[in-house]
């Protein structure tokens, strides 16, 4: 099976080894070149842009930042729908509007391509791993032809419904993600201001009913102070506008996204737009 994946960001780099070390014919694109050479290396070819990547193979998955570099990348002039076979399948993981997911479904169907919408929920970790979670959204037939792929970067697949319907289940999982690293800053800046030993503090939250594998993980990186990105500051603003968004055109005001977004946005003014969604806590320690 050949596999492109376009997009080597964080997520996209860590699906693309777990591809190339199970065995799979891959091809990279990146807009960045000097990220893509690295996999060359590692046996992949690279390819010059996102049609190039595109031509020959059975699957393209894209992981990509936002609507625009997902659009740019798949229907701009050399991107990689135009250069699909029609048995091959497009295939989208990146955090996007439902709108723009359903447009380039459509565009997918008008070219005879087959389309999925397939965002993961885990970070880099996980990605690094192959234990990504997929969220998919498309036809049942489709799915099971890309399942090898998918199998290949994660230890769970929840086929959620017809096309948008893994796009929905993203937002719904980052906005929740979002509002709670939020309340978490404070909670953790509220017990370092009352003197608490916050580790300890922290722990107590992590083991109890507020407790989640996300509340433990970004607890434990506001503690120590580490932010290597593992989920950009800025993604995480971009995330919680498109729930918005998607939630007001289905009748919920969501007006605790809009509280949430803030400290992130604030975080990017302050200069910690390339660092991980866990530094947000440093506008309470100024």
């Amino acid at each position: 099976m050949k596999v492109a994946v376009l997009g080597l960001g964080i997520m996209g780099a860590g699906m693309a080894r777990q591809l190339i070390q199970k065995g799979f014919d891959v091809v990279v694109w990146n807009r960045d070149r000097a990220k893509a050479e690295p996999f060359g290396n590692l046996g992949a070819r690279v390819a010059t842009s996102p049609a190039d990547a595109a031509a020959g193979a059975d699957l393209v998955f894209a992981m990509l930042a936002d609507d625009d570099a997902s659009r740019s990348v798949w229907l701009a002039p050399g991107g990689a729908l135009a250069s699909m076979r029609s048995d091959a399948i497009a295939i989208e993981s990146g955090t996007l509007t439902l709108d723009w997911v359903r447009e380039l479904a459509a565009a997918a169907q008008a070219r005879g391509v087959g389309f999925l919408d397939a965002p993961v929920t885990g970070s880099k970790a996980q990605a690094e791993s192959g234990s990504l979670t997929f969220l998919v959204g498309g036809p049942a037939e489709l799915l099971e032809r890309a399942r090898p792929a998918l199998a290949a970067m994660s230890t769970h697949i929840a086929h959620l419904g017809p096309a948008g319907s893994g796009a929905t289940m993203k937002l719904i999982n980052n906005f929740l993600c979002g509002v709670q690293v939020a309340s978490l800053a404070e909670a953790i800046g509220m017990a370092e201001r009352s003197g608490l030993d916050v580790r300890q503090a922290a722990a107590v939250l992590g083991a109890g009913s507020p407790g989640s594998p996300l509340v433990r993980n970004i607890g434990q990186r506001m503690v120590d102070r580490a932010y290597e990105p593992n989920f950009f500051v800025p993604l995480m603003a971009k995330d919680l506008a498109y729930a918005r968004r998607a939630f007001a055109a289905a009748g919920i005001e969501l007006r605790s996204a809009d509280v949430a977004r803030e400290p992130f946005l604030a975080a990017e003014r302050a200069g910690f737009g390339t660092r991980d969604i866990a530094s947000i806590i440093e506008l309470l320690r100024r």
